[in-house]
C-alpha cells in the first residue's frame, strides 16, 4: 500500500532527493518549502496555527500520515568561541529547533495513529562533539535531538518511531561539479541519505525508535 510521505525542506538538495526516493517506491509524497519551490508547498513552519492547518488538511485528504521527514537546516559559525553571534543563535534556534517542533507537535498524533509511522531528522557529528566555532549550530543541532528522543518515548508502543540520522555533512552532485578536486570522504552523499531514510520502514519500530543511526562514510 502506499505511504503518505511528508517531506519539510523538501526544496534543497536533500529535500529533493528523499522526495525522489519515496516516489520511485511509489508513494505519496508532500513536499514543503517556504520558499515555494516547485512541486512543493509554501507553508511558514515557524507558524504553529500554519503548520496544524498542515496537518488537518493531510489528514481530511490522505486520512493518515505515514512519514514526516523533517529536512530544515542551516549553518552558522564563527572561527573562535569569543566571536560566536548570538544572532546567529536565534536564526538557528528557528531554523533546527522552532520548526522541529511546530512540525512534530502538529504531526504527533497522526504518527500514533499510523500503522507504520516514521519520524526521521538528519542531525551532525558537531552535536556531540561540539567546536569553539561551532557552538551556536552544535547546541541547536543537540536540541533538535533531544526534542526528538522525547518524541521517540512518547511513540514507544506504537507502530511508528522517531529516529536521528547523523552525519558530518551532506553533499549533492552540484557540490561535487564545483569542486572537482575535492575528495567530500566523510559527507554523506543526499543520495544515500534518502535510501537510508526509506529503510526505515524495513525495520519494526522498535528496533529503529529513539536511535542516533551514524551515516558518515
Amino acid at each position: 500500500m502506499s505511504r503518505v510521505i511528508l517531506v519539510t525542506g523538501a526544496g534543497g538538495p536533500a529535500g529533493r532527493a528523499v522526495v525522489r526516493r519515496f516516489a520511485e517506491l511509489g508513494d505519496t509524497v508532500i513536499g514543503v518549502d517556504r520558499s515555494g519551490a516547485e512541486g512543493c508547498l509554501s507553508v511558514d513552519l515557524l507558524d504553529a496555527d500554519a503548520v496544524r492547518d498542515l496537518a488537518g488538511r493531510i489528514e481530511a485528504e490522505h486520512g493518515r500520515v505515514d512519514g514526516v521527514v523533517h529536512l530544515v537546516g542551516g549553518w552558522r559559525g564563527s572561527k573562535t568561541f569569543a566571536e560566536t553571534s548570538l544572532e546567529d543563535w536565534d536564526v538557528l534556534h528557528d531554523l533546527l529547533i522552532r520548526t522541529l517542533q511546530n512540525v512534530s507537535l502538529a504531526f504527533e498524533p497522526l504518527l500514533r495513529a499510523s500503522e507504520g509511522g516514521r519520524f526521521v531528522i538528519v542531525s551532525a557529528k558537531a552535536a556531540q562533539a561540539p567546536t569553539q566555532g561551532n557552538a551556536a549550530y552544535a547546541a541547536a543541532k543537540a536540541a533538535a535531538e533531544a526534542w526528538t528522543l522525547s518524541l521517540a518515548d512518547a511513540l514507544k508502543g506504537t507502530a511508528s518511531a522517531a529516529v536521528v540520522l547523523v552525519v558530518t555533512a551532506l553533499v549533492h552532485d552540484g557540490m561535487r561539479a564545483a569542486n572537482p578536486d575535492k575528495p567530500y570522504r566523510t559527507f554523506t552523499d543526499v543520495k544515500d541519505l534518502a535510501a537510508a531514510v526509506a529503510d526505515l520502514w524495513n525495520e519494526e519500530p522498535g528496533a529503529v525508535n529513539g536511535r542516533r543511526i551514524d551515516l558518515t562514510p
